[in-house]
């Protein structure tokens, strides 16, 4: 049986035709062709046959013409000239050699024309057609810049100086200068600089640029601190543990802009679909080229209808159609807490069958708490026991009693019993708690059993919304956890869940992925990302969820910042609305080639129906807008 892992491998570098390339220059650009393209148009075919203008013709217009015609080709369009040669260079031809075969043969055939006193040129072509690509341009690259924005937006989140401990005196460093274990100081309202530990003082922090969590989270002594989140109202001593690419917010940003640079299934489609779409226009332009020669309709005709096919056919709406998609997708996935490490993970979701949770961690807290208890007299007495101790389950039931605001009486003489549980004098009374056998927490007192107590690893309250998402969207779920049978049972029957596996080594985990996998499904695992790994790299889509050090973790193709798992029902809601949007653009792109590639090569001349080479780039551009508008709408859907 053959599993898609396709969203943990990487996909081949390939040909970045914006390299070198920014929006600022293609804006200029753009204004410079627009204003330069109108007095050409004054002495077009266009401006002739369809408005009855003409633009005066004094002794050297012509040549003045061909300036203008020069300066576009030359300065305008150089960007498609350099971008076409890279593309030749890499034997990768697409877009930019498409562009640069239409308006070199536009170019070429009105030199010749105005040197040689023909009566047409197609100067208008060649100029509107270089507009139009550098306007199409910048609307692309003012995407994916924007995609990028998120990127900046996270780098101004770091403070660009730190104040450190030196001695009793305090420095102010740059960021550059700050080395693992110093002591710098967080006043309050501050940004906090790199990640680390609370060593003295409490205050709340606001991360929720980081995690998505809106409430402030209160820290004291021992707490985590993270690069770039903002101090509350007390003054923090925190000693530093990661720096510079080691940060969390440095992970953060790394994935952003590995998502950004990761290409999708259907992108690797519509990029080799533009590879053939050129040499289509190449062989179907030289085509229609010697059959308009050889119907006698002479060079000027032959040449109108090869620059149309041409032009026609450069995909720009076809390069526009997923990247611009992609970007969007991926900007909306991090506005609601879910990094995309890699697109075809996104693209790869809406296939999913079934859901499959580590329980510890993703619906559980992944900490103690008790369940029930005899009466509050037995609870109080084995809280007092357990005042001192370390223990997980000790702990719980002393945080149960003192949220009940319970009397807790006076501990002496404590001791540990291996194995079993823990005794002690308690107001005169020897008081043991512990496991006398069976899963539930026994309180002895003087020798007697007084009453029992029942702790578990407690589930989260989201978890049954999450679940229940999930079902509704089609979807079966599934858990897996080392617990016991009787514990797996309790936990799946409260949330609601399909089917569970108990008694599951972590070693183990990925032989149930398979198990499910056998019978034809799609699964993604959901876990934290550490014990986790080999499962989530055997799913069909891994989800880590959790923030902190595994945002960093290289075997989940998605990453929810927060440990929220309703989160993940919009992994699914935003798989589904991306591809629909980049099926529909592809779509449009290549059916719009269909029709009008036939139609710029004079299918229907016979018919009186001739598209100008103009007219081919005003369609082309509309084309374009089309794809664009289209995928804005992806904007407005709510997850």
């Amino acid at each position: 049986m053959e599993h898609d892992h396709s969203n943990h491998h990487k996909q081949p570098e390939s040909h970045n035709k914006h390299d070198g390339h920014n929006t600022v220059d293609f804006l200029k650009k753009f204004w410079i062709s627009l204003v330069i393209t109108i007095p050409i148009f004054f002495y077009s075919e266009m401006a002739k046959e369809v408005f009855n203008i003409r633009g005066p013709e004094f002794d050297g217009w012509q040549y003045v013409l061909l300036v203008l015609g020069s300066i576009i080709y030359f300065y305008c369009g150089l960007t498609f000239l350099q971008g076409a040669y890279r593309e030749l260079k890499e034997r990768l031809p697409g877009m930019m050699v498409l562009i640069f075969i239409a308006v070199t043969s536009a170019y070429a055939y009105s030199v010749f024309s105005i040197f040689f006193g023909g009566m047409h040129d197609l100067m208008f072509e060649l100029a509107s057609l270089i507009t139009i690509m550098l306007l199409g341009h910048w609307i692309e690259m003012k995407s994916v810049m924007g995609a990028q924005g998120a990127l900046k937006e996270l780098s101004k989140l770091l403070p660009d100086k730190a104040e450190v401990f030196s001695g009793n005196t305090i420095m102010v460093v740059p960021l550059s200068q700050l080395k693992v274990g110093d002591i710098v100081l967080i006043r309050p309202g501050s940004k906090v600089p790199t990640d680390g530990k609370v060593i003295e003082g409490q205050s709340s922090v606001n991360e929720a640029i980081l995690t998505g969590e809106s409430k402030p989270v209160h820290k004291n002594i021992g707490s985590a601190v993270i690069a770039g989140s903002i101090n509350g109202e007390g003054s923090l001593k925190v000693e530093v543990g990661s720096i510079g690419e080691k940060t969390f917010l440095a992970g953060v940003m790394r994935l952003v802009a590995e998502a950004q640079a990761s290409k999708s299934r259907l992108q690797i489609l519509s990029d080799r679909a533009a590879f053939y779409l050129t040499i289509i226009a190449i062989v179907g332009g030289g085509i229609t080229f010697v059959a308009w020669l050889a119907v006698g309709a002479g060079t000027i005709t032959a040449v109108e209808r090869l620059v149309a096919v041409l032009v026609i056919t450069c995909p720009h709406a076809l390069g526009l159609a997923v990247p611009l998609v992609a970007s969007i997708s991926t900007t909306m996935a991090a506005r609601n807490g879910l990094l995309v490490r890699e697109r075809i993970a996104l693209e790869e979701a809406r296939k999913i069958d079934v859901v499959l949770f580590d329980k510890t961690g993703t619906l559980t807290k992944g900490e103690f708490g008790v369940v029930s208890v005899t009466s509050d007299e037995v609870l109080a007495l084995a809280a007092a026991v357990e005042t001192h101790s370390e223990h997980p389950i000790g702990k719980a039931i002393l945080k149960e009693a003192q949220k009940r605001n319970l009397q807790i009486g006076e501990m002496r003489d404590f001791k540990t019993i291996a194995g079993i549980g823990a005794e002690a004098n308690v107001d005169g009374d020897t008081v043991f708690v512990g496991h006398r056998g069976g899963r539930d927490i026994v309180v002895e007192k003087n020798g007697e059993q007084v009453g029992a107590i029942i702790v578990a690893d407690v589930v989260r309250p989201e978890a049954k919304e999450a679940v229940l998402k999930l079902k509704q969207a089609g979807l079966s779920v599934s858990m897996i956890t080392g617990d016991s049978e009787e514990v797996a049972k309790e936990v799946a029957e409260e949330l609601g869940i399909d089917e569970y596996f108990a008694r599951v080594h972590p070693g183990d985990k990925s032989e149930k992925v398979k198990l499910l996998q056998s019978n034809g499904r799609k699964v993604a695992m959901v876990g934290d990302g550490v014990n986790d790994a080999p499962a989530l790299v055997q799913a069909n889509l891994g989800i880590a969820i959790g923030a902190g050090t595994n945002v960093a973790i290289e075997s989940a193709g998605i990453i929810l910042v927060k440990n929220d798992p309703r989160d993940i029902s919009k992994i699914f809601n935003l798989s589904r609305l991306t591809y629909n949007k980049m099926v529909q653009n592809l779509f449009w792109a290549t059916g719009y080639n269909v029709v009008a590639i036939p139609l710029a090569a004079g299918a229907l001349a016979s018919n009186g129906i001739i598209l100008q080479p103009w007219l081919a780039a005003v369609f082309m551009s509309v084309s374009t807008v089309i794809v664009a508008i289209n995928a804005m709408f992806l904007r407005n859907k709510i997850l």
